[in-house]
């Protein structure tokens, strides 16, 4: 299996526990700023973390729960009870140097998505993001720009989650970020969490930088998580199969500057 794969390692409870070292392995050695959890719950159920020198956005991408964070109770959030009916997340922003729980109102799926803090947000609902289409043809996906570099929302983290139709390709022409060169790139590391639908289904990954050193494709099922600490990183939904993922970035810079495979940025300039 890929070093890059991250598969559940339950079907309930906490399924991802993916952290700073955990991460760190034989192709993201370094891996430095992104972390991802992943809660499956009954309703009825409850838990909670503290932050530590992290700051966390919890992403409900299904179902619904009443969220406690920094002493402050949000009440209920959540109004998707499957993430393919594509209505816009509810999320909720805790900062580092405080704790959160959350208790199941129905069944639900939690995202947790981390990444240093810096003290500079409080805690507190985030706006709904409206939904952009990007894109054309077999290109087209559907975004769901939830902290994006647009929105002061946090110190560190950028998450976003992207619908691609059956049959489409998304993160694509292919690009990277893992350069530390503003305003030309930014580093981000990323991590994906991959959704099917039908459930049964299954999506492709490729991971690849331009010298070939690191090239790996990679068959993801539903609630499978992929890493990318460097190279290009596009996706296809097969025939069939409508794809979600939630995408968490972040890097010593909280700015989202890419660059496309130049054997394929031709694709980008056509569709302008």
């Amino acid at each position: 299996m890929s070093d890059l794969l991250r598969e559940p390692a339950a079907s309930s409870g906490k399924v991802h526990d993916i952290t700073i070292e955990s991460a760190r392995g034989p192709k993201s050695s370094g891996w430095s700023y992104v972390g991802f959890g992943l809660y499956r719950l009954k309703a009825g159920e409850t838990v909670s973390e503290p932050t530590g020198d992290l700051e966390v956005i919890l992403v409900m991408v299904e179902g619904k729960a009443r969220i406690a964070a920094a002493g402050e109770d949000f009440g209920e959030q959540g109004e998707r009870m499957n993430v393919f009916e594509q209505l816009p997340p509810h999320c909720v922003y805790v900062p580092n140097g405080s704790d959160w729980s959350a208790t199941a109102t129905t069944d639900c799926t939690i995202g947790v998505c981390t990444a240093p803090g810096k003290g500079g947000h409080k805690a507190r609902v985030l706006p709904t993001p409206d939904k952009v289409t990007r894109g054309k043809g077999a290109n087209t996906r559907y975004i769901y720009p939830i902290a994006m570099e647009e929105s002061d929302v946090a110190d560190s983290l950028l998450v976003t989650e992207v619908f691609t139709p059956a049959g489409n390709w998304s993160s694509y022409p292919p690009h990277r970020h893992d350069e530390d060169n503003f305003p030309d790139m930014t580093y981000l590391e990323e991590t994906y969490y991959h959704r099917l639908n039908p459930d049964q289904g299954y999506g492709h990954q490729r991971v690849f930088t331009e010298d070939g050193a690191l090239d790996e494709t990679i068959s993801v099922s539903s609630h499978d998580v992929v890493l990318v600490p460097k190279g290009h990183h596009p996706c296809g939904a097969p025939y069939g199969y409508e794809m979600y993922y939630l995408n968490v970035m972040a890097g010593p810079l909280r700015k989202w500057r890419f660059q496309n495979h130049p054997d394929h940025d031709w694709i980008a300039q056509r569709d302008q």
